[in-house]
């Protein structure tokens, strides 16, 4: 009969293609049962992966059935996400595990297509996923997402988050006009953007991404320093001036603690649609030696192509468009790498711990 040791050898020799490491001395493989020749085993992972967990389970079954004297192997593969510490002293938003920023320092670098591609492509891997748009003067993800209308509210104090392609929004585009200018100081900007936050019955997410308008301002400080960001994401192009302005953000966030998850270069290449001839019309590499220059994940680069515009402008972006395109494969490649980075930090076990409450005798 099978030993408990010999199984977990074997399980060992599989190796998660995402992070390099294997799945015993990782703690993953749990309630390792073994019944004459029957073995049963859980595996927890702890990232959204469902293109890949029948390839994994696969592997897994196989290995198991490697071992002499095991007939019939029971894997059950899962994914489950769990909160993130944020930054020291900010407690965690109710019904929200993890908030990632996708931030600029400069405007027209697509980031909103960067943040809206990212949250898609999360959901498809089967997390349940928030689309939060920051940008209070300039809000795109109405359009983008494909959504009219305005949310309901049943106590006149709370809202429901708006929803398309399994992902909940939020912005301040559903509640305003679609020509009408927000002509508001920093202060009712910031105001009204913490109101979208804690305002909206968010659906216990896995992560909430929010797309900040490019910039170091009011708005991007308030949310830096009351929202507690499991990290951010920070896009540019090729450009010196784009690379210049990114810079500035990264040193924001370094400075309220909220970590850099990695960097996307966007507009890197293109390629024309008539021969072909590729061309880095905004440079060449500028994000990646940024990425190295601050020791910080280069997680890809998106090409300049007319389709990603068109699809986003549609309402209907890349990841949805053709989920099986390369673009899209360039979306989910980096929506993994940062689901990856986020489960390799640490827990936060606030909500495990009851409140404590010191009142004085009298």
């Amino acid at each position: 009969m099978a030993t408990q040791d010999q199984l977990l050898q074997a399980l060992a020799a599989v190796v998660d293609p995402n992070t390099g490491k294997d799945f015993v001395s990782t703690k993953a493989v749990r309630n390792l049962l073994i019944n004459e020749g029957d073995v049963s085993f859980d595996v927890e992972i702890g990232y959204p992966a469902k293109s890949q967990i029948p390839a994994l389970r696969t592997a897994l079954v196989a290995a198991a059935r490697g071992v002499p004297g095991v007939n019939n192997v029971s894997a059950n593969v899962a994914s489950k996400i769990t909160a993130h510490a944020a930054q020291r002293g900010v407690a965690l938003l109710p019904g929200v595990k993890n908030i990632v920023a996708v931030a600029s320092g400069k405007g027209g670098v697509g980031k909103s297509t960067m943040a809206v591609n990212l949250a898609l492509a999360l959901a498809a891997e089967g997390a349940s996923v928030g689309l939060l748009d920051a940008d209070i003067y300039g809000p795109s993800l109405p359009m983008m997402m494909g959504i009219d209308g305005r949310p309901e509210s049943a106590d006149g104090k709370t809202m429901e988050p708006m929803e398309n392609y399994g992902v909940q929004v939020m912005s301040i585009g559903f509640l305003v006009n679609q020509d009408e200018a927000m002509i508001w100081r920093g202060p009712m900007a910031t105001q009204a953007l913490e109101q979208l936050l804690r305002q909206t019955n968010w659906k216990e997410l896995d992560y909430l991404i929010v797309d900040l308008p490019p910039g170091t301002g009011d708005i991007q400080l308030t949310l830096s320093q009351r929202v507690p960001m499991t990290g951010a994401v920070i896009v540019t192009t090729p450009q010196d001036i784009a690379l210049l302005d990114a810079r500035k953000g990264i040193k924001m966030f370094e400075k309220v603690g909220v970590p850099i998850l990695g960097i996307v270069e966007n507009m890197a290449v293109h390629i024309c649609s008539n021969c072909g001839h590729a061309e880095h019309i905004f440079g060449e590499g500028g994000g990646k030696k940024m990425a190295a220059d601050y020791s910080m994940d280069y997680l890809g680069a998106l090409p300049l192509d007319i389709n990603i515009r068109l699809q986003a402008d549609s309402g209907k972006p890349t990841v949805v468009a053709d989920p099986d395109g390369e673009v899209a494969g360039i979306y989910k490649a980096v929506a993994r790498q940062v689901a990856i980075k986020i489960a390799a930090k640490a827990k936060d076990f606030s909500s495990k711990f009851p409140s404590i409450k010191i009142s004085k005798d009298t």
